[in-house]
């Protein structure tokens, strides 16, 4: 039996000849026709024309890419700033080199007036504050009039004094009248020789009465004073001047006008008086280091906020403190401009000894950075950290033992500065 067909087989041939013929059979140009030329694929002008522009793009990116890596490789730890902005900025520059570090000792101090630099204006007599002629801070010169008394103790002895002086002229008158009479024998002897003993006698107690005024702290020019005035001056002998009996500077005024002073429970002293033109610095050294300290030896003091000066040390105390077991060390120093105040705490680096090194820089100029010391190193277009070894270290020098030159020239005042600037530069790159 032939087998049966829905469709004509004609029709089904011309409904999926496409979809039932395989392409290996298909001829070969019907095949290329169906070949995908995709963006950048290398077939004909257009697609070879596309290939190179972007060819040169991607070859001018990486150039670009190559060109900023190098710029940032050349500005790795380095600041730039002129001469002119480091000097705006108070940079200094200081060249390494060979030196020699001075080995010290460290101990804190106060600073001390020099007690041999101090007066106390005291009143020797009972009286009343009168004048005062000089207020907290004004300069006193030695031998100034600071201030007065009235004082009845005064006026006794000068009017004594002033007595003593009017019988002397009596007594030199009558001496001189007897002894012409003796020359002429016209008196006895007894006369002449009892004239020349009341003369002696007067003559004493005039003496007497100066020393009296002298020992009252009167001085020799106010009695010569005494000794000249006439009588209508005695009232004015209560008086009493105080003076200075060095210069310098009132630091502490203790009474007022009209103040009793000099009795019982009454204030003795009226000024304190300080010549601060040169200071001490009062320091503890422990008892096993005073075997390295010697009077004459160099002192560099340093303060809180950063001052600094050098003196002598002038006293080593034979004695220790039982409590500390240390003993009392003093170093004198020039106080021109009132710099150092007595009472201040310092630092104090006592030499005992120098080393010589090949080479040093500031202490100022080492910096830490990462961890590690560094130094900033000038170059043309500014200064760049250079990581250093670093050795001993006097306070004021250190000694570099690797990664520095001599003659090279480092940022030393302010470097804090670049270092601050180094670090913003890292930040904004990190960015």
């Amino acid at each position: 039996m032939k087998p049966r067909f829905l469709f004509a087989p004609g029709a089904v041939l011309a409904a999926g000849a496409l979809a039932l013929i395989s392409p290996h059979i298909l001829p070969q140009a019907a095949r290329t026709t169906f070949a995908w030329a995709g963006p950048g694929h290398d077939h004909g002008p257009a697609g070879k024309h596309g290939a190179d522009k972007s060819q040169k793009a991607s070859d001018k990116q990486a150039a670009g890419d190559k060109q900023a890596a190098g710029h940032d490789h050349d500005d790795e730890g380095l600041v730039h700033m002129t001469p002119e902005q480091a000097a705006s900025h108070g940079v200094d520059v200081a060249v390494a080199g060979p030196g020699v570090l001075s080995m010290s000792l460290s101990a804190p101090g106060v600073i001390a007036p020099d007690s041999d630099r101090i007066a106390r204006i005291a009143a020797r007599v009972v009286g009343t504050v009168a004048v005062l002629n000089k207020r907290l801070g004004d300069a006193v010169e030695k031998g100034e009039i600071v201030a007065e008394l009235d004082s009845r103790e005064v006026a006794e002895a000068r009017s004594e004094y002033f007595a003593a002086l009017t019988n002397l002229e009596l007594q030199k008158t009558l001496f001189a009248r007897e002894q012409e009479l003796w020359n002429r024998r016209v008196s006895a002897e007894q006369q002449y020789l009892r004239a020349r003993n009341t003369l002696r006698e007067v003559e004493l107690r005039v003496e007497l009465a100066a020393q009296k005024l002298t020992a009252l702290g009167l001085s020799p020019g106010d009695v010569a004073a005494s000794r000249n005035a006439g009588p209508g001056a005695a009232q004015s002998f209560q008086r009493y001047p105080l003076r200075s009996s060095i210069r310098g500077r009132v630091v502490e005024r203790r009474v007022d006008l009209g103040a009793p002073v000099g009795g019982e429970g009454q204030e003795k002293e009226l000024y304190v008086i300080a010549d601060l033109s040169k200071v001490w610095i009062d320091l503890a050294i422990p008892a096993d280091e005073l075997s390295r300290i010697h009077e004459g030896q160099e002192v560099r003091v340093a303060a809180q906020d950063g001052a600094a000066t050098k003196g002598r040390v002038i006293f080593v105390s034979p004695m220790l403190t039982p409590d500390t077991r240390s003993a009392r060390v003093i170093a004198e120093l020039d106080n021109d401009g009132l710099r150092w105040r007595p009472g201040g705490f310092v630092t104090a680096r006592v030499t005992i000894g120098e080393e010589p090194v090949g080479l040093r820089i500031p202490r100022a100029a080492a910096q830490t950075i990462n961890g590690r010391p560094a130094v900033f190193v000038q170059a043309p277009e500014g200064f760049r950290i250079r990581n250093v070894s670093l050795g001993r270290d006097d306070g004021v020098h250190v000694a570099v033992t690797s990664g520095l030159t001599a003659g090279e020239r480092v940022a030393t005042r302010n470097a804090f500065l670049l270092k601050a600037e180094l670090g913003k530069a890292e930040a904004e790159h990190a960015h």
